[in-house]
Formats: C-alpha cells, structure tokens, sequence
C-alpha cells in the first residue's frame, strides 16, 4: 500500500494503466473481489460440512483457500518485489511476509484473508485518490483541443491546433466554443462562462479590450479576438500545474512519517521476530503458537492507516478547494491558513475591485454639464489610464458623443489638454486646470474639490470656454467584502487590518464602510513589511505568548514585500496573474471575498481531519498491539484473521473520513448587501434622504449649491441600479 501521492495519474495526469490492466486500480479490485468469493464459498464449505463431511470438502476448501492466497500473492508478491527493488522495506513488504508466514504454519485462509483485504483497501483507496483529483481532470477537458486563426494567404479562418497560436494571432470564437488561449477582444461583445475556473455561475460579460482566458466557454456571440499569450503559458496551464505541483507535495507531518516509515516497518519486523523468540524460547509456548502470535502482531502494528492518514485528506482538501476556485499550493499552505488569526488587506484591487467609475459630475456655477462630458471623453478617448477608461465609459453611458478635439498633450501628474472648437480644454489637477477656470468660480471649485477628497473620493477638475466641473469617482467594494469582517471575527480572526499606499481619507471610507479593525494609509513597500512584523510579533488572540499566524491578502504584484513577509500569502482574483500565480502561497480564483473565510474553514476542517485520522490511527495499532501481546501472555490465542479485519478495516475507515471533505458546504451568499438594500428602500419609503452607502452609511447628502445631487438616492453615471460604492 503506497503512498497515495506517488500514484499514477495524480496531480491531473490521466489514470492510463501502467503494464498489464490486472496491476491497475480496477484490475487489483476486480481480484480481490474474485479473491473474496473463493474465501466465502470455502467459509460455507466449511460449515454445512460439518465434522461429518465427505472427504472430498476439507480438500476442495484447502483448495480455495490456496487460490485465494494465490491471486494476493501476485498482487502483493509485485509490490513487495517493488520496493525491494528500491531497497525499501515497508508495508508491501510486511504484508507479503506475514501472509507467507501465515501460511507456512498451516494457517493459508488467513494469510489469503490478509491480503484479500489488503488488496481491497487498496484499490479502494486508488479509486478514491482518483475523486480527489477530478478538479484537475476537468481542467484538463477544458484544455481546447482546435481554434480558428485567421490565415491572410487564404483570407479566412481556418481551423489549427491552439498550440500552434503565438502573440497577435487573430482568432474567432463561436457561440458554445471553449476560448482557444488567452486573448483579448478585438470586436464583438458577449458572455463567458468562467464557472469552472473561478466557481461563478453568472457569465462574464466582454467587449472589445478585455482579456477572456483558455478553457472559459463562449456563451454569447461571436467575437474575434487577438492571442495574448501562447497555449504553453496560459492561464489556464499555469493553474493546472500549480494544483499538480499542489497535490505532489508533502504535509509537515506527512514528511515527519515518510521520514520514520521504513525504520518503523523494520522496528515492527524485529519486535515480531522477538515476540516469537520470547514466547518460544523463554514461555515455552510451541514454535507453531508463538509464530501465530508473531504473526498476528506484525499485521496489526502495521502502520497503513498512519501512512495515508495524512496525504488522503490533503488531496481530498486540495480538491474540494479547487472546486470553489481555491488553489492550495500544497499541505504545507494548509496548514498554515488553518493556524491563521490576524490578516492583513491592500485596498486597491484587493478590498475593492482596482477600477474607478464616475459617480457624479458636478458642474460648477452656469457651467453645463453635459458639454463639459462631452469635452472630458474627447480628452480621454485615446488614454489608457484608469480614470481615463472611467470617464470614457461614463460618457458612453450618458450617451455624450466625444465633442471634436485636437493638440491633444499629456503633462505627467497634472492632466491632459487640448483645442477643442477653437478654445483650450484641460482635465485633470487643479493646478493644471486653474488657468481656465473663471476667476470667479475657483474659490467654488476648490471648495467642492476639498469636499470630495476629504470623503475619501478622487475628484478630477474639467474647465473649458469659461466653464468647469468636478468628477467625482469612486472605486467599488468587491462582491463578499461586507460580511467578510464579520464571518473572519467569527472564526476568530483578528485584527482585520488594511495596509495600503492611498491616501488616509480614501482609506478611512473604505474602512468605516467595512467596519475594518485597523487601517493604515499612505505606505510603502517597506511600511507594510513593517506592520506585517508587527501583527506577528503580537501575543495571539487566545493569550499565551505565542506569536500570531498572519496572512496578507494582495493582487500579488505591488503587495510582493509585504506577501513574502506573511506567514500566509494569499491573491485575489488572480486569474491571468503571472504574479500572483507564483508569489502566493494560496490563489483565490474568484473576485468574491466570501472565498477568504470559506478557505479558513475548509483548511481548519481539512486540519481536524488529519489530527483525528492520526489519533486513530495511532491508537487503534496501539490498542491491537498491545491487546495481542497481553492476551498471548494470558494464554489466550487472538484469531488472525481478527488482526487482519482490525488493521485493513481501520485503513478504510481513514479514507471514508478523509472523503468526507469532499462534501464540506459551499461558498455561503453574502446577504450583508441585500439587508442594506432593504434599509436604504426602507428610508426612502419613509421620506428619509439617503445618500450612496457603503454599511448603511450616507456618503454625500448636499443640500446646496451645484453639488446637491451628489450621490443622492443612488445617482451614479449610467447606472439604474448601482452597486455599493466608496
């Protein structure tokens, strides 16, 4: 019985036979159920014969119980040949030696018992192995076996296989057709379905310049769509190696046990060879009874429930992880997040979504403001900067056509202008737009611009033909955040601390909404290091002086110093994130902050598991050990074939527990949103004036001058139905 990590097939591998399809883990099943039938039709034998039998049933029972012992014998004889081979001794070994053995002093049902059920266990365990790795497997149907590129010397789309695309390739995608490789829309706009790499149900929409990734389904329309990066680096294979890589790696305590398994299967092997010298020689016993004894103690001191106890709930854990778009880089990570109790968040890209959208736009004095939107998407149409994108998209939703426009310049850090219909325009700081801001409305200007940053949200200043406004953006909290504080307190988690570069103001919104424990503005790299150090050097949560496990949750590229200081490093919504990939210790597939809990408590049951599988473990070889010795020394001869039961019974009991984690719960819904909703409708129905909230919280309630619609009731740039924002 080998470690189940070591099998063909695992870490996504399909399970092809290896040699003759009898060695395989079906073949070894269907043997010792055919083992097991010849051992029960001698069994009936046996006992309808009775003592006045014919002569012809004690030598037709001898001989099932022989061919039993024949078919585990070739299994068992291979895998002790096996690791003999490798100058291993260990439970192969054992097993095989006791069965001979069993059979040498005339007990041949036992020792065909014996491996009966060893053989049954472990195919059983094989197959079981297998169900662990099902997430991998189906990422590996989801690898795209056929794409359509666009051939210029045939001037059409033909079909080619997707490891023959490179960068810039030009590629179509049907409607029902796996996207091929990593690649951005170039036209066209659809759905995609990315369930099976990031767990959401709902489809993704996209539209020409976001990036779709391999193995995601097209659900849509048709789209074209330019190659960003080769077969062999996508997305997509990075995370099928990482959970290979993942599901090859040794818990602490597996290494511990790999590393005391072979001394421990000799110790076994001697302490039985003295058991046998003891009762033969010194208690005068008999050779025949004290080998029986002997016998009996190897088998049930044999460790292959404490071997498996271990690497089976990893493998069941790292699988069940995968299914809700966790990647568990490993036991090891495990391990680690199950002893968290502090963690740290980055705001931008981490705690919310890392894109602004326009709330509002304030037109100052007689200033009209969809002229000023239509002069702003004019300056921005071309950038690429985040805040650019945010207005572009909110004239599009506003239905603003780009006003015409020339001499566009960009200054680095101030803003962006240009001549349009004759006259200067300039977007962007203050200081860069002051020059065209009428000098009677720049007193207001500055006002409302001070108004809105020190509520933590990021104003944009547009002036031109003696006219000005403010956009106000803001960035929206990622879907899950409102109950993540709460659901992480309950897991005894805390603090909950956000370390982040922002400004203080636009981090204490964003912690007030989220009810954060700790916040930390204006950092470098370094600062965060610094905190990190921190929360690890405080006591823990329970007392005791020992130092507090501390997790950073990042998008794994400008949180890196702080990640490697973690004792966990954990990445959000890091599909398509080279960086991510292969700085943290855990990924997190899913935009949905809800997983970070849920993660904590599949890693802390993953952890309850092994602890009791090694209990048992440990206790019931203790237990039968020490039962066999007492009761010999009493006289008293211990069936073998009840050893046998005892220790390949406790082996499966150790993988049906361990499978249990496959049917751990779900990603619970977050409905912290759904109960704010229902208390902004409430006030509104009342008479109540309500602002945009985030926690409950009215985040702009005007009551004067131009601002006054500001956030009121909800009205957000091209939105009917805006979501939480900050």
């Amino acid at each position: 019985m080998n470690d189940p990590t070591s099998k063909p097939g695992l870490g996504g591998e399909k399970h092809e036979p290896k040699g003759p399809w009898l060695f395989t883990p079906k073949g070894e099943l269907f043997s010792a159920i055919v083992a097991g039938s010849l051992l029960l039709i001698a069994w009936v034998l046996h006992i309808a014969g009775g003592a006045e039998a014919p002569r012809w049933v004690p030598t037709a029972v001898r001989g099932l119980e022989f061919a039993a012992l024949f078919i585990g014998l070739v299994h068992g004889g291979r895998a002790a040949l096996e690791s003999l081979r490798k100058f291993e001794f260990d439970i192969d070994v054992l097993m095989f030696v006791g069965a001979v053995l069993a059979a040498f002093i005339g007990a041949p049902a036992e020792g065909a018992l014996l491996l009966f059920l060893f053989t049954l266990s472990g195919a059983l365990e094989e197959l079981a192995m297998q169900r662990t790795t099902r997430a991998v497997e189906a990422l590996h149907k989801l690898m795209p076996t056929s794409a359509q590129k666009w051939d210029d010397a045939a001037g059409a789309f033909v079909e080619v296989p997707p490891e023959s695309l490179k960068a810039q390739d030009r590629v179509r995608v049907l409607p029902g057709e796996l996207i091929p490789v990593d690649c951005t829309v170039l036209s066209g706009s659809t759905s995609v379905n990315q369930a099976t790499l990031t767990g959401e149900s709902m489809p993704r929409d996209v539209r020409a310049g976001d990036e779709v990734y391999a193995g995601t389904v097209n659900v849509g329309n048709p789209i074209e769509a330019t190659v960003v990066r080769s077969a062999a680096t996508s997305s997509l294979q990075k995370i099928l190696d990482l959970v290979t890589t993942a599901q090859q790696q040794r818990e602490p305590v597996q290494q511990v046990i790999d590393r005391v398994s072979q001394p421990y299967a000799v110790g076994v092997f001697v302490a039985s060879l003295v058991t046998f010298m003891v009762f033969w020689l010194v208690l005068d016993r008999g050779a025949n009874a004290a080998a029986y004894t002997a016998i009996t103690l190897l088998i049930v001191a044999s460790p292959c429930a404490l071997i498996i106890a271990t690497p089976t709930a990893t493998l069941t854990g790292i699988s069940r992880a995968a299914r809700g778009g966790v990647l568990f880089k490993g036991g090891s990570a495990i391990a680690r997040l199950a002893r968290l109790r502090a963690v740290a968040f980055d705001k931008t890209g981490t705690l919310t979504v890392g894109k602004p959208s326009v709330l509002q736009i304030v037109p100052i004095g007689w200033s009209d403001k969809k002229h000023l939107m239509a002069v702003a998407a004019a300056l921005e149409e071309h950038s690429t900067h985040p805040i650019a994108e945010a207005i572009v998209k909110a004239s599009k939703a506003m239905g603003v056509t780009p006003a015409p426009l020339n001499d566009v310049g960009y200054v680095a850090g101030r803003g962006v202008s240009g001549m349009s219909e004759g006259k200067p325009a300039r977007l962007g700081s203050l200081a860069h737009t002051q020059e065209l801001i009428p000098v009677c409305l720049r007193n207001r200007v500055a006002e409302v611009l001070h108004r809105i940053q020190s509520r933590g949200h990021i104003a944009v200043v547009i002036a031109h033909d003696e006219m000005a406004g403010v956009f106000i953006l803001t960035d929206s909290i990622r879907p899950g955040a409102e109950c993540l504080v709460q659901r992480l307190h309950e897991q005894g988690v805390r603090p909950v601390v956000m370390l982040t570069g922002d400004n203080a103001s636009t981090a204490q919104t964003v912690a007030k909404a989220l009810d954060l424990d700790e916040v930390h503005a204006q950092l470098l790299p370094g600062d965060k290091v610094s905190h990190v150090q921190r929360l690890k050097a405080a006591p823990g949560a329970t007392g005791g002086g020992a130092a507090r496990y501390v997790g950073v949750i990042g998008d794994g590229v400008n949180d890196a110093p702080a990640l490697a200081a973690a004792d966990v490093a954990i990445a959000v919504g890091s599909i398509g994130s080279d960086a991510a990939l292969e700085s943290a210790d855990i990924v997190l597939l899913s935009d949905d902050l809800s997983t970070v809990p849920w993660a904590v408590g599949l890693a802390r049951r993953t952890r309850r598991t092994i602890t009791v599988n090694l209990v048992f473990a440990l206790g019931a070889m203790g237990v039968m050990a020490v039962g066999v010795l007492i009761a010999a020394g009493m006289g008293v001869r211990v069936p073998l074939w009840m050893g046998v039961v005892g220790h390949e019974g406790g082996t499966l009991l150790v993988v049906a527990h361990s499978l249990l984690l496959l049917a751990y719960p779900g990603i619970p819904v977050c409905t912290c949103r759904d109960d704010r909703d229902h208390d902004d409708h409430h006030a509104a129905n009342t008479g109540e004036t309500v602002g945009m909230t985030v926690g409950g919280r009215p985040l702009f309630v005007e009551t004067d001058g131009e601002d006054s619609d500001v956030g009121a009731g909800g009205a957000g740039v091209g939105s009917s139905a805006p979501a939480k924002l900050v």
